[in-house]
């Protein structure tokens, strides 16, 4: 049964690569052979020879007599010098590893092997054969074995091997070791090793070098620490502006400011810190260092690239640092931010402040911008230019609503009113009902002279009808139309009023005629007022007259009495009122007693006569008896 073969299962596990498992099978069927064959069929060398010294295998010189001749016939010269030296034949092993070329196992063997060490032509091999493959580092090794430590420190710089050729150096020549590690600084920085290299220039006293590297290694905490410890600051200042614009861009503004400082970059530093918008820092360094044509100029060119990207409270406040306001309230209207404009003007212009509120009402009206152009007229309290601009453009509403507001009732119905001057006379109506100012409203009319519009709003207001009629009566009588007063009082329904409007312009043909067909009661007025004309014009006849017709004898006895005029009244009296003639005659007996003096002789003879003209002979002798003869000239007594 081949199931049950041992070498059918050994076999098997050969081909599943269990290897072990097969030479467990081979050793208990004690067929060692079979097993060492499977090793050496496989090239497992170095498993049969373990396998052979394990069992205690008597052939196992033969063995390995095999193996070195295989490794040999196949040149594989290393594994036969391993082979020898882990047999302890080192000079042959030795032989092998240069065979090999293999000339690093070859100088470590070389180290290890005090004999061979000693064997000059063989040390001498290796070394020419070393150096010929710049195997340097293994060629310093023996050179220091053999205590010849220029040559090991020659091949250590010719190999890079600086740790080492450092050591050497600090046992050997210290004054070698700076040079070795500027060396072994700029190797690593030849490798792109720019942080190894650093710390070799720092102990080389490269500081120069050692701040390169820490710059291009972008170790900058290092490079900051270094570059402060170098006195020749312009020799450096490029290493300056890159460090600052490194702190800079990670926002480490107070390290970012000493680099910039330290190199005289004072403009960069202000620039950071305007761009970081620390305008106070910025504006305290540029004060400090630059002088103030230069600030100002720099500001105003940073403020215009702060515009032009949109930021404009950021280039308002470098405006404002170098006092150019002015700039910034430009910049606000060019943007049409109107309210900061108005805010800076405000602050630095107040003077300025109602005109340009002005101004830009004018602008934002010319633009269609209603509605901000009434805030900048109300911001000075022009209600009536913000009034106006909508009663222009037909937005009564609007316009209604800001004469409400800030002009009160009286010039909301004014609105209101021209409103309803631009509407049928319907909607007229229907708009001030609405506000309930229809009637202010023909009050209005009429104190504007606006009558035809009057008459029209009364349409339904019949009770103010008479009221306009009479006002308009009133407005052409002071225009001099006095023929259309008349018909405007009449339709007023007071004719009185234009009686005495003809009274007062002593047209005494229109006032009658009017008082006798609308106001009989007014004709005596008019008679009267007429009559006292005359007597002001010394027209006593038509005065007397007047009154006669009036039936007012007793007024003309009166007026005639008052004016001293005794010779008249006692004559009317006599004629139309004799009932009142004694008394009449004793009162003018008691006005003229003592009347004697002689400034008024003259009057008396004058009056005398004229009542002897009149046949009133007894008053002309009452006269005459009065005059004082003690006082008198001669001449005027002879005359009485």
């Amino acid at each position: 049964d081949m199931n049950k073969c041992p070498e059918v299962w050994a076999r098997l596990a050969i081909l599943n690569g269990d290897l072990d498992t097969a030479e467990s099978i081979y050793l208990e069927q004690v067929d060692i052979e079979s097993a060492l064959n499977m090793y050496k069929r496989l090239h497992k060398w170095d498993a049969a020879i373990k396998l052979a010294k394990k069992s205690g295998y008597k052939n196992l010189s033969t063995l390995k007599d095999e193996h070195m001749k295989m490794l040999l016939n196949s040149g594989q010269f290393e594994k036969a010098g391993q082979v020898l030296e882990e047999e302890g034949n080192h000079e042959q092993a030795m032989s092998m590893y240069i065979k090999s070329n293999r000339l690093a196992r070859a100088a470590t063997l070389l180290l290890q092997q005090p004999s061979l060490i000693n064997d000059h032509t063989l040390v001498a091999t290796v070394l020419k054969n070393l150096l010929r493959q710049e195997l340097f580092e293994a060629a310093a090794e023996i050179y220091k074995q053999l205590d010849k430590t220029e040559l090991a420190m020659e091949c250590y710089r010719k190999g890079k091997v600086w740790s080492k050729a450092v050591e050497l150096a600090r046992m050997i020549s210290p004054d070698q070791v700076v040079s070795l590690e500027e060396e072994w600084g700029d190797h690593l920085v030849e490798n792109k090793q720019m942080d190894a290299a650093i710390s070799h220039y720092i102990e080389a006293g490269q500081t120069y070098k050692a701040l390169d590297a820490a710059v291009s290694a972008r170790q900058w905490k290092k490079a900051v620490h270094i570059i402060q410890v170098i006195d020749d600051s312009d020799s450096v200042r490029n290493f300056y502006k890159i460090l600052g614009n490194h702190y800079a861009s990670v926002k480490e503004y107070n390290i970012a400011e000493n680099m910039y400082i330290k190199a005289n970059m004072f403009k960069e530093a202000v620039e950071m810190y305007n761009q970081a918008g620390q305008w106070e820092k910025a504006h305290t360094l540029a004060s400090n260092y630059l002088d103030q044509a230069e600030v100002t100029s720099m500001y105003i060119k940073q403020a215009e690239q702060l515009e032009n990207l949109g930021k404009y409270r950021e280039a308002e406040r470098l405006y404002l640092s170098v006092d150019e306001a002015d700039l910034a309230i430009a910049m606000y209207k060019r943007v049409e931010q109107y309210e900061n404009m108005i805010r800076l003007v405000e602050k630095f212009h107040p003077d300025l402040l109602p005109t340009t509120h002005l101004h830009l009402a004018q602008q934002m009206e010319m633009q269609g911008k209603y509605r901000a152009a009434e805030v900048h007229f109300l911001a000075v309290n022009d209600w009536k230019a913000a009034t106006n601009m909508y009663r222009t453009l037909g937005m009564w509403e609007e316009a209604y609503r800001v004469a409400k507001q800030s002009g009160g009732s009286a010039a909301a119905n004014q609105v209101a009113f021209l409103w309803a001057r631009t509407l049928p006379i319907d909607s007229a109506i229907k708009l001030l009902n609405k506000y309930g100012i229809l009637e202010a409203c023909v009050d209005y009319a009429c104190e504007t002279y606006q009558y035809e519009f009057a008459f029209q709003l009364c349409k339904n207001l019949q009770s103010k009808v008479n009221e306009v009629h009479y006002k308009y009566a009133m407005a052409l009588e002071d225009d001099g139309k006095f023929n259309e007063a008349e018909t405007e009082f009449i339709l007023a329904g007071k004719p009185r009023e234009a009686v005495l409007m003809y009274t007062h312009g002593q047209n005494w043909i229109n006032a009658l005629r009017i008082a006798e067909a609308h106001e009989p009661s007014a004709v005596t007025e008019v008679l009267q007022a007429q009559a006292a004309q005359c007597f002001l014009d010394s027209q006593f006849s038509e005065f007397e007259s007047l009154l006669l017709r009036a039936q007012m004898p007793e007024l003309i006895v009166q007026k005639y009495k008052s004016s001293d005029m005794w010779v008249e009244a006692l004559r009317v009296c006599r004629d139309y009122l004799p009932a009142l003639l004694p008394s009449l005659q004793a009162e003018y007996s008691n006005s003229t007693h003592n009347k004697t003096s002689a400034m008024d002789l003259e009057t008396l003879l004058s009056r005398a006569n004229e009542w002897a003209l009149a046949g009133q002979h007894k008053q002309a002798i009452d006269c005459l008896l009065q005059v004082n003869t003690n006082i008198a000239e001669p001449s005027i007594v002879r005359r009485a």
